[in-house]
């Protein structure tokens, strides 16, 4: 478990990811953000002070699960940019899509992926609604929606293939043992950096009823 902001730190550097040039970008979202939460509240104050455990490696702590090259990233409810930002600077070649309807959020995901120099992300500025149907390699989103309506409102970007990683915090098991309308093949993964949260790992397949 991942208990402090040196540990943090370490273990984001020994990714494959995380070479000097990721780090650089890293240091500079985390600077970004500091500013900008100084204009609108993206994150909770009190949470900078522990910015590498509970927003950058919360956030990269999904890429282990994804092959490079497995793409496009779509990610649900970015708001300030987590994970999206930072799979993203982590992975700068990987066409990562990331959904937001706030305008002042927009804003933000924009500045920051020119800043960073990030030209394969994509901040689509509407709601999830709105974002027209394709195929993707991976669906990600922390604190979205609950699960069941997180399926109902984004299953039609999945094929049976696309790899599905949904932090969850303490939930997540429940949430998982709730779902009655899916095929699927989920399971739980402990978090890195909370012994109290899970993340949602899987595939679906179709919803009860219908052909698979």
């Amino acid at each position: 478990m991942i208990d402090s902001e040196g540990a943090a730190r370490e273990w984001l550097r020994a990714l494959p990811e995380c070479d000097d040039a990721a780090l650089a970008r890293i240091e500079t979202l985390i600077a970004l953000l500091r500013e900008e939460n100084g204009r609108q509240n993206l994150v909770s104050a009190a949470s900078l002070d522990d910015v590498w455990r509970r927003h950058i490696v919360d956030s990269a702590q999904l890429l282990p699960h994804v092959p490079r090259g497995t793409e496009p990233w779509l990610d649900l409810g970015t708001g300030a940019g987590f994970p999206g930002l930072v799979i993203a600077a982590l992975r700068p070649e990987c066409d990562v899509l990331m959904v937001e309807s706030r305008k002042r959020r927009v804003e933000w995901l924009e500045r920051a992926c020119a800043m960073l120099g990030l030209p394969h992300a994509r901040v689509l500025g509407t709601r999830l609604e709105a974002v027209p149907a394709q195929d993707v390699g991976v669906i990600s989103a922390r604190a979205f929606a609950p699960l069941e309506r997180l399926l109902d409102l984004s299953a039609r970007f999945s094929t049976s293939d696309t790899l599905w990683l949904l932090p969850k915090g303490a939930s997540a098991a429940q949430e998982l043992a709730s779902l009655r309308n899916w095929h699927h093949q989920f399971h739980v993964e402990q978090s890195l950096t909370d012994p109290q949260s899970g993340i949602i790992v899987g595939t679906i397949h179709a919803r009860k009823g219908k052909a698979s």
